[in-house]
């Protein structure tokens, strides 16, 4: 069975986490990357180390990902391989949520999360090739008090994927949804001395992601998961 090639990368929501270390992986394999963000002052050093580019992006709104996926095509090719990293939260006890907010992190969360993937597969279906990935949460299958609209938002993305896979998986796209069940180490998060390897790290769960990027043909993924031992979601 021949694996899928790729040659060209978009992630959007880069940051310092999960997302750098798939740039990391994806430039060693030597596919072409582009990082998007709304801030992407922050991706100055990674940008120099992977070779990636950064483009300013808002995904919860549909001019700004349209014109994302056309700078992209024109000054580094088709992106063949797309992920989704972005969400918004929005944390407080639930009558004190305010309306405006929790559709804001749900627009993040989830419609972003639309956007970017019908953009990437009406690029992909005319070669009938490509990836859309989407990274989930324990939250994408189980809600937590004080975090209504994180779950909302993460639970429709799930849905997404989960629709998209059975709908383009027979054309050629494959559709894979994340739930990393557990906090991921970074520098904000440091590993507790009492509970050691408690918190995966990200280059650990970034070569996960890109081995489920290339499943071959007639497989389709809408829910792996990465759990460690302190797993929440049972």
């Amino acid at each position: 069975m021949e694996i899928p090639k790729y040659k060209t990368a978009l992630i959007v929501g880069a940051g310092a986490g999960l997302s750098a270390s798939l740039a990391r992986l994806f430039a060693r394999e030597g596919i072409r990357v582009a990082l998007a963000a709304r801030h992407i002052e922050k991706l100055g050093a990674l940008c120099t180390e992977t070779g990636a580019r950064a483009f300013a992006c808002n995904a919860s709104e549909p001019d700004d990902v349209e014109r994302l996926f056309g700078l992209v095509e024109r000054e580094i090719g088709v992106p063949d391989v797309v992920v989704y990293n972005a969400s918004g939260r929005e944390r407080g006890p639930f009558v004190d949520l305010v309306p405006a907010d929790v559709a804001q992190a749900i627009a993040v969360s989830a419609f972003g999360g639309f956007l970017v993937a019908q953009q990437a597969a009406t690029r992909m279906l005319p070669n009938k090739h490509g990836a859309i990935l989407f990274t989930g949460a324990s939250a994408s299958v189980k809600g937590y008090a004080q975090s209504v609209p994180f779950a909302m938002g993460k639970f429709a993305l799930r849905g997404l994927a989960q629709s998209m896979a059975r709908e383009l998986s027979p054309q050629g796209i494959h559709v894979a949804h994340f739930v990393i069940d557990g906090g991921i180490r970074s520098a904000a998060r440091s590993e507790p001395a009492d509970r050691p390897d408690s918190t995966p790290l990200p280059s650990a769960i970034g070569a996960c992601c890109n081995n489920r990027a290339a499943p071959g043909p007639g497989r389709w993924n809408c829910g792996p998961g990465w759990r460690n031992f302190e797993a929440t979601t049972d």
